[in-house]
């Protein structure tokens, strides 16, 4: 079960691959798909490892990703906004 979630606003982004180098779980990867600047933004490829600590949006130079922490109540993701 996933303890974070990432977000990514694709259209933001210009695929330094800052998020997918730094993040330590190793969720991200660069997409083979463009935004509409022709640029290769990141997706999710393994949202379980996701731990919400959001080392890819402190290192994004456009904030175009951050991750955030999730909790689960009962059967049911809640974000945490503590």
């Amino acid at each position: 079960m996933a303890k974070g979630r990432v977000s990514i606003v694709v259209e933001r982004c210009k695929a330094c691959g800052f998020c997918v180098e730094f993040c330590p779980t190793k969720v991200l990867a660069l997409s083979s798909a463009f935004n509409s600047k022709g640029y290769h933004p990141p997706h999710v490829v393994h949202p379980e490892k996701c731990s919400g600590c959001d080392l890819c949006g402190m290192y994004c130079p456009d904030f175009a990703i951050y991750g955030t922490k999730v909790k689960t109540v009962g059967a049911q993701e809640v974000d945490d906004e503590s």
